[in-house]
């Protein structure tokens, strides 16, 4: 019933790839269900860097962050593929979460894990040298899909995601596929060979690639 109630007001919206979904500072339009496509949704500095927040694939949702706390887009977002979306308009979801206690619960615990997420790049740009981050993105990306990976949008967005240039990133994953860690496949794709050696290196463990 719930989940019925918010199919009835949603509206499909179509992104051709490279479109703007929306601008930092823009009023929140609702929020985003991704159907098929992908979006990252990233923050502009002062200079016209780019930093990548994260990529937002199929089953996945963006902007109810900004829906839930009632604020301006805090980060923009663009389509990287061409993609199928569902909104829920802003006025029609800030009264469900409203009306359904049920369903503000499951917003908030959503948000929870947005949070582990932020708290987990954090720890991998502090913490991790750029060879642990592209391992630890690799295991954390495998354990989402269940299977060898597509490299969601360009190098260059991932290096940005993960705080290093695209040159920096290209080079690790030289690295790690050269140690037999791992097989860059055909069409974006790479198998994880050696899971306890990525691990080992997302640790800090293993031996100097």
């Amino acid at each position: 019933m719930r989940r019925q109630r918010l199919v009835e007001v949603s509206l499909v919206r179509r992104f051709a790839k490279g479109v703007r979904v929306f601008r930092e500072g823009d009023a929140c339009p609702g929020v985003y269900v991704v159907g098929s496509g992908a979006v990252r949704v990233f923050k502009t500095g002062a200079g016209g860097k780019e930093h990548v927040l994260h990529m937002v694939g199929p089953g996945q949702t963006f902007a109810e962050i900004a829906a839930i706390g009632g604020f301006p887009c805090p980060a923009s977002a663009e389509a990287i593929a061409p993609t199928t979306t569902a909104l829920i308009p802003y006025e029609p979801f800030r009264k469900a979460i409203s009306d359904d206690h049920q369903l503000c619960l499951e917003m908030m615990t959503g948000l929870c894990f947005w949070v582990k997420h932020l708290i987990s790049l954090m720890e991998d740009i502090v913490l991790r040298d750029a060879t642990g981050r592209v391992a630890r993105f690799l295991l954390d990306a495998e354990a989402e899909l269940d299977g060898s990976i597509k490299l969601p949008g360009l190098k260059r967005h991932i290096a940005s995601h993960l705080n290093l240039t695209s040159e920096t990133f290209s080079r690790t994953l030289s690295r790690l596929i050269e140690a037999g860690l791992v097989v860059e496949q055909a069409d974006s794709r790479v198998e994880l060979r050696d899971r306890q050696g990525l691990q080992a290196v997302s640790e800090g463990l293993f031996p100097q690639l």
